[in-house]
């Protein structure tokens, strides 16, 4: 009887680690692929987008860096707090643009993605400590 209890406690904190493991993983792939892709490789779809707005290419590949390099720090353990951080300050970003040029017509994207984001962000807050101290280490 003790085993099944202790094996139900342990399955009952891995399923929420492993189902948040999962969202990590869609979204890195989401904001690498369907995201970060076309804007650098410059597709019309991204660059029509960004001329409405006036930002050019330099503000495409800007972004679309941004958002690979969120994408790759979320599959980091060390990193996924501030990466899943740094793409919600970029869906606040989205957000407002969307309202702004597009007429709100895709709002719902950005926020949809800045809730999992900032679920992340919190869940894997534990991992800013570690990242801090090899900060230090390295400077030192």
């Amino acid at each position: 009887m003790a085993e099944t209890t202790a094996s139900t406690a342990t399955t009952g904190r891995t399923a929420p680690r492993i189902a948040l493991r999962g969202v990590q993983v869609l979204l890195a792939v989401f904001f690498a692929v369907a995201s970060a892709s076309p804007k650098l490789v410059g597709h019309s779809s991204a660059a029509d987008s960004f001329a409405t707005m006036g930002w050019g290419d330099a503000g495409m590949y800007a972004i679309g860096v941004l958002e690979l390099a969120g994408a790759v720090a979320l599959l980091v353990p060390v990193l996924q707090s501030v990466a899943a951080a740094g793409l919600s300050a970029l869906m606040v970003g989205a957000f407002v643009v969307q309202m702004t040029y597009f007429d709100g017509e895709n709002a719902v994207t950005p926020l949809i993605l800045l809730v999992l984001l900032l679920v992340i962000a919190r869940a894997r807050r534990g991992h800013n400590a570690e990242l801090l101290r090899l900060l230090r280490v390295r400077r030192a």
